[in-house]
Parts: C-alpha cells; sequence; structure tokens
C-alpha cells in the first residue's frame, strides 16, 4: 500500500485533500445507515462492508499514529487489525475512520509520496461501499480528479504495465505505468471509474470499455 513517486507535477496536499474530500461525502452517509446495512457483503472478499470500514480506519490510524512494524498492510495485518475491532459498535468504527481521514492527510505529505498509495486505496475502498449499497457515485464523485492522478503517480511506483488512458471527458490522456520499454504502452478507452475498477481489480459488470495491448488483470496496481 506505500508508493514512491518522482513525478515532477507531484502536489503533497493531493492524498489528504482526497480523504477529506471522500470524508465529507462518505462519513455522513455512513452515520445514516442502520447496522443491518454493515453487514452486507462487499466485493473484498470476505468482507462485509463493516470488515473493510475497520479496515480502512485502522490502515489510516497506523498513519497518524507512525505504527509501521514488519508486515503492515499485508493480509494477516489487516485481518489482526479488523479482528481486534470486532467488539466495537459500528458508531465506533465510523468514528475512527472519521479522524483517520482527518488527521492523514499531513503525515502522508510528509512521506513525500512513500504512503500516497493508503489515500488512494481508502478512496477506492469508499467506492466498494457505495456498490455494495447499490449507491451511486462508486468510485467516482468529486474525489475522482485527485484519485486519477494519484493513479498515475502509483502505477509507475509499483512499475505496472505502461497504460495509454483516453479517458471519456478528459482532454489530455493519462500515462499509467512503466515507461521507456520496447513496447508500445497497451491502450485503454473508456470512462474513469471504470479505468479505476479495473487498476484496483474490482467488478466490471455493467461497464463499457476498449482495452488494447494488455489483459485486464495486467493492470492491477495493489498487491
Amino acid at each position: 500500500m506505500t508508493t514512491t513517486t518522482t513525478d515532477e507535477t507531484y502536489d503533497p496536499e493531493r492524498p489528504g485533500r482526497l480523504l477529506r474530500t471522500e470524508r465529507d461525502a462518505l462519513i455522513p452517509l455512513l452515520r445514516d445507515a442502520d447496522d443491518a446495512a454493515y453487514g452486507i457483503r462487499t466485493c473484498c472478499p470476505g468482507w462485509t462492508v463493516r470488515h473493510v470500514l475497520a479496515h480502512c480506519g485502522s490502515a489510516l490510524m497506523r498513519v497518524v499514529e507512525s505504527r509501521f512494524e514488519k508486515g503492515v498492510y499485508s493480509p494477516e495485518s489487516n485481518e489482526r487489525d479488523i479482528a481486534e475491532r470486532a467488539d466495537w459498535s459500528n458508531s465506533r468504527v465510523v468514528d475512527e475512520l472519521e479522524r483517520g481521514m482527518t488527521e492523514a492527510g499531513p503525515l502522508i505529505a510528509r512521506s513525500k509520496g512513500r504512503l500516497d498509495g493508503v489515500a488512494l486505496g481508502e478512496w477506492v475502498h469508499a467506492g466498494d461501499v457505495r456498490e455494495a449499497w447499490g449507491r451511486p457515485g462508486a468510485y467516482g464523485g468529486p474525489g475522482l480528479p485527485d484519485a486519477l492522478l494519484l493513479l498515475a503517480a502509483h502505477s509507475k511506483a509499483v512499475d505496472s504495465v505502461a497504460l495509454h488512458a483516453d479517458i471519456d471527458g478528459r482532454d489530455e490522456p493519462l500515462l499509467l505505468g512503466a515507461a521507456g520499454g520496447t513496447a508500445p504502452p497497451a491502450r485503454y478507452i473508456g470512462d474513469a471509474p471504470t479505468l479505476i475498477r479495473l487498476s484496483a481489480g474490482r467488478p466490471l459488470t455493467g461497464t463499457r470499455y476498449e482495452l488494447a495491448g494488455a489483459k485486464e488483470a495486467d493492470l492491477g496496481v495493489f498487491s
């Protein structure tokens, strides 16, 4: 979940801005939901909405509290964090998430790109919750412009497949992944939320896009 970027257009405030933008949209939605909604399954294997939110809050609080022991953000570490919150009320889980989304931004900015993937992952998980609840705006919304630029930087940091993305409504193509190889970059034509789904390994049912020069499985940016 970590990144390092040397992008000349890098904005250290972008991750925190994305988190605050998503906080203002997501937290009221979570506060208004009944307890039964937290038990709905998400696209993340084995995880309900509550599991996703517990993971998100714990991941951000690790940033806020500078707790990065060996194996942090591994599947095993994520499951331990969720288990530690098993006795918490849903409102307490949301309280922690709101605090993390508020306070983690400055700490991520100081990491000079190393922790930007945490903010991007949090935003994607917010989309997972909306998707599970059948709410509009999954993997889209007001944070999308910042999310796309973080995606581009993160894809380069993890050396993913080079991709030239022509995104509906965007004047300039978005360049993802490793550059400078001998093969031409793969080509994507479609909307931005679908590109997010492809890059994050989310379900593509009901989407329309064109992809040439790569397979869907080649485009993932999260391990």
